[in-house]
């Protein structure tokens, strides 16, 4: 019997959001929760890059940006294979409900369903009774032709605007229904913030988005249960990168690229199981659902199926991950690289040189202004605001002790040899991965 499988997404939910992951708000994903307490959990999961249209197109492709052609907003080229290229070949039915623009060219995705959900009629993609009767649709559609199913279902929750938000009043002209409103007062501020006024009221707003999108997966599952595929389908969930605000999406820290990777497989993936010892990655995706289906891997993929893993097995080769980033939406190239293993991550900011100032969507915010605003006064905000605006070419840090990095060891006497080795690991993947500013990093540090 084929394997059916479906993709939930969320936009811009940061690792720990979830109560399962850590959040300490009392009920704020129910049913991300109840989905983790069916499947695994994983505990070191990344996607590659911390932005949307790339990130995506990494789990469609298994490939770097850099090998795909989505370093930014770009479509993937058309000579590389495409996951759902072979679903196709398979017999497979397709679909995507929302952020639909953002897996491009429609033509290499071969959608049997394509739903956009970003306008009036659809709450702007934040209305879960739109993702239950979507995704219905599509498996009635799916049971009527009898087909195995790949759907690919993607909240805008929690992306800007936040529910609630002035910025979301102004973009739609209103506010978007909640059931729920989080209170500043309920929050944990992440500790890479200042803990202050206007950054706690934001943050408040990004987790009452998160409530919805919590409710907007509720819905997707409720439908598929009620089609009658809950027990053969492989469920995975994941956020395509970290919260929008500064230090998260859109760079490669660790509350950048680590993603909360829910996986749910009735009668293969222990209930209630949680893996803290192996990564995966967005390259992964692809390679994996390739293997759950049966069908032959594609040539030139960079990732490798985690099925063994799922399966409860040890794998190999799974003790770091190599996450990148290139491009803002805006087309400005801010080109970071990352190695990480459990405890130390390395980043090299290929574009800092003291002068070039960082630009990217989280600086439209309340947070970003506050923390301006209040580096006047305080000097220690402001050197956080510095040192976003402009980095440094390395950043060391122990994610382990100081997983928010505050702290850079780079220059430390006693992390020298550390430095030393994760350059020149760092240099490894990127070289084998063809990058294009590999030969500059070599040239840098003399490798």
């Amino acid at each position: 019997m084929s394997v059916n499988f479906l993709l939930i997404t969320v936009d811009d939910m940061n690792y720990d959001a979830p109560g399962a992951a850590g959040s300490r708000i009392a009920g704020i994903t129910p049913n991300i929760d109840r989905l983790a307490a069916e499947g695994m959990r994983f505990v070191h999961s990344h996607v590659t890059i911390a932005v949307c249209q790339p990130s995506r197109s990494v789990l469609m492709t298994g490939r770097y940006p850099h090998r795909n052609g989505a370093l930014g907003f770009e479509p993937v080229r058309q000579d590389v294979p495409t996951l759902q290229e072979q679903l196709h070949q398979a017999g497979y039915l397709k679909g995507i409900i929302g952020k639909e623009e953002h897996i491009a060219p429609k033509e290499k995705f071969c959608w049997d369903s394509y739903v956009r959900t970003m306008g009036e009629e659809s709450g702007f993609g934040r209305d879960p009774q739109v993702y239950y009767a979507r995704t219905k649709q599509f498996l009635e559609q799916a049971n009527r032709e009898n087909k195995p199913f790949f759907l690919m279902a993607n909240s805008h929750d929690p992306h800007r605007p936040f529910a609630g938000s002035d910025d979301e009043r102004n973009r739609y002209g209103r506010y978007t229904p909640v059931s729920r409103t989080i209170a500043p007062e309920e929050v944990d501020v992440p500790g890479f913030l200042p803990d202050i006024e206007n950054v706690r009221k934001e943050v408040a707003e990004y987790y009452t988005s998160v409530h919805r999108a919590d409710e907007t997966v509720g819905e997707i599952l409720r439908a598929l249960r009620e089609s009658g595929h809950e027990d053969d389908t492989l469920v995975m969930f994941l956020s395509d990168n970290g919260m929008a605000f500064p230090f998260a999406k859109t760079n490669c820290y660790l509350t950048s690229t680590r993603t909360p990777w829910i996986v749910r497989w009735p009668g293969k993936v222990r209930s209630g199981s949680v893996d803290g010892e192996h990564f995966i990655s967005g390259i992964d995706f692809m390679p994996t659902i390739l293997e759950a289906a049966g069908l032959p891997q594609v040539d030139g993929t960079d990732g490798r199926s985690f099925l063994p893993v799922l399966e409860g097995r040890q794998a190999t080769g799974r003790d770091q991950v190599f996450t990148v980033f290139n491009r803002t939406s805006g087309k400005k190239d801010f080109p970071m690289r990352c190695i990480q293993n459990r405890k130390y991550g390395y980043i090299y900011n290929a574009w800092s040189n003291g002068e070039l100032e960082f630009k990217n969507e989280s600086q439209a915010g309340l947070t970003f202004r506050a923390m301006q605003q209040a580096g006047a006064n305080d000097p220690a905000i402001a050197d956080r605001v510095e040192f976003f605006l402009h980095r440094v070419r390395e950043e060391l840090y122990d994610f382990e002790q100081d997983p928010c990095a505050l702290r850079n060891l780079v220059d430390e006497p006693e992390q020298a040899e550390r430095v030393a080795q994760m350059r020149q690991e760092l240099y490894r993947r990127m070289e084998q991965s063809d990058d294009p500013i590999a030969a500059g990093f070599k040239a840098e540090f003399g490798l």
